[in-house]
């Protein structure tokens, strides 16, 4: 008979096997057990998942503003792979929106920042100059997170 290994205290666990310690953690949270919880470490991991899910939603506005600007500013080269692109952060968005208005409340802030790396990532990709863009932002949340509305059989080949 094999002898169950000592279980190791939260902090120790923590540091040695974040998924085991994870694992422990839910499991005392629905014992209804706070008092034995790693509230430093539980704190940390909160924190990170927090500005974890606030850099994902402006990674995905910085794509999907980028492709907007592409798609309206060269209609010739637009592609299929840019629609794709577009509907699939506009949903991913919409969908991340409905589910948390603190995200969405997020996304307001950071709008007019994530259109400036936006505008220099398209600038870049289609090699125009910056200033062909507008100076401000011309998208609100509700244009981003609504799909542009394009046949892909009628774009260029």
């Amino acid at each position: 008979m094999t002898a169950t290994p000592p279980a190791l205290p939260l902090a120790d666990l923590y540091a040695a096997d974040e998924v085991a310690w994870y694992d422990r953690m839910a499991a005392l949270a629905r014992a209804g057990r706070a008092d034995a919880l790693d509230l430093p470490h539980l704190a940390e991991e909160l924190d990170l998942m927090s500005l974890s899910e606030r850099r994902e939603v402006k990674s995905r506005l910085e794509t999907l503003v980028c492709h907007r600007l592409k798609w309206d500013h060269q209609p010739a080269k637009r592609s299929v792979s840019w629609l794709v692109t577009i509907g699939r952060e506009a949903r991913v968005l919409a969908d991340t929106f409905a589910a948390s208005r603190t995200l969405r409340n997020h996304a307001t802030a950071i709008l007019d920042a994530a259109y400036r790396g936006a505008v220099g990532d398209a600038a870049k990709e289609t090699r125009l100059p910056r200033s062909t863009f507008p100076a401000d932002c011309p998208y609100t949340l509700t244009d981003l997170t609504t799909e542009v509305a394009a046949d892909p059989a009628d774009l260029p080949d």
